[in-house]
């Protein structure tokens, strides 16, 4: 009779990424705000778990009392915001946001404004997108527009969140330079997926 052999063990699936959102008007309320809605329809669409959704005034002191109280929390992997990043004299989300981030991520402001480009033209210019981390917190704070919100979801949260979350939270091993200028390769925590 033969030993029976034994299944190699599944891997643990991923853990659910835990974001709040926010949306920053003066004008909208938790009934009329179209850009808040859609953005967690696709953050939940993608198999993200929306923890909580709030509309804050465009006040810079309540906008970052807002954001460093959602920081704070341990049962939030992520904070990702709508609304504020423009010209405008209340447009202050990156005045708020900015003095709460231990780390800039500049390339996703540079992405999305480059990805904006082929849908707006030049006018992508006037976009201050931008994403960091506070603390072990992930931080995205997109335009107010539902176009600005799907493309900052569709093209560029759903592809890296996960990812900037395990690093942020220390769930991925340090980089290993790959050798060009800038470069890395994240290499995964054994018993972790890639990528």
């Amino acid at each position: 009779m033969r030993p029976a052999v034994s299944a190699a063990p599944k891997p643990n699936p991923p853990r659910q990424i835990r974001v709040a959102t926010l949306t920053f008007s003066d004008t909208r309320g938790k009934h009329d705000d179209a850009s808040g809605q859609l953005l967690d329809e696709l953050l939940g669409a993608a198999g993200f778990y929306v923890v909580s959704h709030a509309v804050v005034r465009e006040d810079r002191e309540t906008i970052r009392a807002a954001m460093a109280a959602l920081c704070a929390r341990a049962d939030i992997d992520a904070v990702i915001t709508t609304g504020g990043t423009g010209l405008a004299p209340r447009d202050g989300t990156v005045e708020a946001v900015v003095p709460l981030l231990d780390k800039r991520l500049d390339g996703f402001g540079e992405a999305f404004r480059r990805l904006s480009w082929d849908e707006i033209g030049p006018n992508a210019v006037l976009s201050r997108a931008l994403a960091g981390t506070a603390g072990r917190t992930v931080v995205a704070c997109l335009p107010g527009s539902r176009k600005a919100v799907r493309l900052g979801v569709e093209a560029l949260l759903v592809p890296t969140l996960r990812h900037a979350v395990e690093l942020a939270r220390g769930e991925r091993v340090a980089h290993e330079h790959d050798g060009r200028d800038g470069g890395s390769a994240a290499t995964p925590t054994p018993g972790q997926e890639g990528p």
